[in-house]
């Protein structure tokens, strides 16, 4: 029997939207019914390009009654007070990445959610994708035995050079921690489980940050560094497990791998966790690497998943996977990191998670539970 699809109203209409639209489009329990914006003009312009039938104020989405969930793709400052809006209107709500600038107003947006008993969830969802949850079939059926280590690098130079107005990712709750690392942290929880402790050095190697992106009319404007932008962390995980992980702004080249597991009788190459798909590697003892297809599907960009795997769970009472809780635990540790710099010391996480369910395998195209 088909289930009844839910309705989503999306806030905010900025340059992510265009690929949670497109996902969305693919995935048959949810329906984009409305988007808001700030600017009502591109509300209206995302609205005619995706064939959603409604542009409108923030507001009058919040007051639709037909809108069960509130897909949120503000900016990060924003995050919390559209959240607590949207859950203050009884919708659940879906955030893009971080969960909140803030621990404080991560913790809000959870009270408030159990308050009025409605679901939360955060993005990244690309760890719901074919290629990490293919790393994760491996992982759980033993092919390199006991996860005992983890290394994880996002080296890059900053989006002044691709973004049209990249200041944000400069400003506080931004730099590559908060930027990327939900990407990371989010794929290494999925594989081994929540973080109970952190250490970490990080830096700012640039207090200005020039714009390159030639689209007018901020190309040349000199943007000021208020977060670190090369961080440096070791990762202790519940499980017992050590990781490394280095997120950087300042670096203009790099051939390390994105993410590596390392188990006990063996070696796993996992691909970039921004992606969706991506190579899979494995090497088991002695043996040389080689390529595992893919266990699972949605592997092309599927942005949206995460917020149609919550429209399952709100139709069969399930945890959503990629859930608040999860996102809280990512945040909470990157604040940790950033703690440990300053005090140059270990600081203990004190958030946790559970691992988030694996997808079961033979899901076709579209639907996400069995």
């Amino acid at each position: 029997m088909a289930l009844k699809k839910v309705k989503v109203g999306v806030v905010g209409c900025g340059m992510i939207s265009n690929a949670y639209f497109n996902g969305m489009k693919q995935l048959d329990i949810i329906e984009v019914a409305a988007c808001a914006d700030l600017n009502l003009d591109a509300a209206k312009a995302k609205a005619e390009e995706h064939g959603v039938a409604k542009a409108c104020t923030v507001d009058e989405l919040m007051a639709d009654p037909e809108i069960e969930i509130v897909l949120n793709l503000t900016v990060p400052k924003a995050h919390a007070p559209v959240c607590l809006k949207a859950i203050a209107a009884g919708k659940h709500v879906h955030v893009e990445k971080p969960f909140a600038v803030t621990r404080e107003d991560g913790k809000k947006v959870l009270d408030a959610a159990k308050k009025k008993k409605v679901l939360t969830g955060c993005a990244p969802d690309t760890f719901l994708g074919g290629g990490i949850q293919t790393c994760r079939k491996l992982v759980d059926d033993g092919w390199i035995g006991q996860p005992v280590g983890a290394s994880a690098f996002m080296l890059g130079h900053g989006p002044e050079n691709w973004h049209v107005n990249p200041g944000f990712y400069f400003q506080i709750g931004g730099g590559p921690l908060f930027d990327m690392g939900p990407y990371y942290l989010t794929a290494l929880i999925n594989l081994m489980g929540p973080i109970v402790s952190v250490t970490a050095s990080a830096g700012t190697s640039f207090k200005e940050r020039l714009i390159t992106a030639r689209e007018k009319p901020l190309y040349g404007t000199r943007l000021p560094v208020e977060t670190p932008t090369h961080i440096v962390s070791a990762l202790n995980f519940a499980s017992g497990a050590i990781g490394n992980m280095v997120m950087s702004f300042d670096v203009w080249g790099s051939n390390l791998p994105r993410i590596e597991i390392y188990g006990t009788e063996g070696s796993l190459s996992v691909p970039d966790p921004n992606t969706f798909g991506g190579k899979v590697m494995v090497k088991r003892g002695l043996g040389e690497w080689s390529e595992v297809p893919y266990s699972h599907c949605y592997t092309e960009n599927m942005r949206g998943i995460g917020v149609a795997d919550m429209a399952y769970a709100i139709r069969s009472g399930r945890e959503n996977r990629s859930s608040g809780k999860l996102g809280y635990h990512v945040l909470d540790t990157m604040h940790s990191i950033l703690d440990a710099s300053e005090k140059k010391a270990w600081v203990k996480v004190e958030s946790t998670c559970e691992k988030p369910a694996a997808f079961p395998l033979g899901l076709n195209p579209g639907q996400l539970d069995d």
